[in-house]
């Protein structure tokens, strides 16, 4: 319940049948949308992620958006410009998930804060499986079915139904028809 009205009070639309367990650390000045059925686990409680909380920052202008049935442990989404999570994806503990810079990329800009930082978009799933300590960078699209394995950095679009792994992300393999044909 806390959950819902920290989301509420910054503006967030969220569908009916919210789970949630541990605490949420939230910055919003932009908008986001959670659908029906999604689950956060944060904190000790979910030991695969250690005892982070879930974070979600949200800048001005920028959307996040979550759809349904998807689950989220341990984790931290920062939308700068927007990040879009479709139905049945699960998050795995520990992940980042990051559509921005943060930061100038040259040296004098950085030192006078001056400079455009670059964002753009991700998107993940649907049905997708992102593994704990994952960290899935700017730009980035992972296609329906998609599996990343635990640890990855991505920073290259993953299309669907195939297994990447490693830092960077590589191609594994394909999944198989009979396994695509199943869900």
């Amino acid at each position: 319940m806390m959950w819902r009205i920290t989301l509420w009070r910054y503006g967030a639309v969220v569908g009916p049948g919210l789970r949630a367990s541990g605490r949420l650390r939230c910055k919003i000045k932009g908008n986001v949308v959670v659908g029906q059925g999604v689950s956060f686990h944060s904190g000790a409680d979910n030991y695969v992620g250690g005892d982070r909380l879930v974070n979600l920052q949200v800048g001005p202008g920028a959307l996040l958006q979550i759809d349904d049935n998807v689950g989220i442990s341990n984790s931290t989404i920062v939308a700068n410009n927007s990040v879009r999570i479709y139905r049945d994806t699960f998050i795995g503990g520990g992940c980042d998930i990051y559509d921005t810079d943060f930061h100038e990329l040259l040296p004098e800009d950085r030192e006078n804060h001056q400079g455009n930082i670059s964002t753009k978009p991700i998107e993940i799933g649907p049905r997708a499986f992102i593994g704990g300590h994952t960290i899935v960078l700017k730009g980035v699209s992972i296609g329906e079915g998609a599996l990343v394995g635990a640890g990855s950095v991505v920073s290259k679009d993953i299309p669907a139904y195939q297994i990447w792994a490693g830092r960077p992300a590589r191609f594994i393999r394909e999944l198989s028809v009979t396994q695509k044909e199943t869900k």
